[in-house]
This record gives structure tokens, C-alpha cells and sequence, in this order.
């Protein structure tokens, strides 16, 4: 059965790649420009793993992900976090009391690193 992942991305280019990526390994794609839209379609959809940015439009990342962690679902679904903030101190500490299962920097992470991540997460051959 194929994997859903949601990709929430204000970065179209970036949006564009990683669903590109994902699609060619079997899963299920859907994507979000804004952390609003994106709460939304994780809430309605429940996918099994969400690709996040931090710095987001309408709604960041850290609310997002505070959110959903309130949430019964919500509160178990793996997220990784990709970003191009600098995220040690303060925001690393912010960034962790949600759990997310990575944080990346974009900057440093191909997609296929955060492919395999993703798969790794899931137990997704």
C-alpha cells in the first residue's frame, strides 16, 4: 500500500522537487504552500509522514507543528523538519519539544537523503 506524505513548502521549486522525488518512489504526494493549508490537510487526510518548513506563510512551522501535536492523531505523526534556519539554541529546543523525527537543513540534505529518511521512518522499501 503506498505511503502519503505531505510536503508543506511556501518554496515552489523546493515544493515541485520533493514531490517529484517522492512520486517516482511510490508515494502518495500531497503538498501545501502555506502552514495553514497545510494544518488542514493533515488533519483532514492524516498522512503517514509530513515533510515541514519552518518559515512558512499564514501559519509557521513551529504552530503547525504545536497543533497537530495537540491533536489525537496528530500527536503521533512523524514530521521532519527542513529548514534553512540556523536551528541551534533557542530555536533547536523550540523545534524539538514537538519531536520531530528529523530536522534538516535544507542547505545540507539532498532529496534523496530526505527520501531515505522519510522511508527509514516508515519502514517504506
Amino acid at each position: 500500500m503506498n505511503k502519503t506524505i505531505l510536503i508543506i513548502e511556501d518554496d515552489k521549486v523546493l515544493s515541485d522537487m520533493y514531490r517529484d522525488k517522492f512520486t517516482v518512489s511510490a508515494f502518495s504526494v500531497l503538498t501545501a504552500e502555506d502552514g495553514q493549508k497545510g494544518l488542514d490537510l493533515a488533519l483532514s487526510e492524516k498522512p503517514n509522514i509530513i515533510l515541514l518548513d519552518l518559515a512558512l506563510p499564514k501559519l509557521q512551522g513551529m504552530d503547525v507543528m504545536g497543533t497537530l501535536r495537540t491533536n489525537s492523531w496528530g500527536k503521533t505523526v512523524p514530521i521532519i523538519v527542513l529548514t534553512n534556519l540556523n536551528v541551534d539554541g533557542k530555536i533547536l529546543e523550540a523545534v524539538t519539544k514537538f519531536n520531530p523525527v528529523y530536522c534538516l537543513l535544507k542547505a545540507n540534505t539532498t532529496p534523496e537523503e530526505v527520501l531515505s529518511k522519510a522511508k527509514e521512518v516508515l519502514h517504506y522499501e
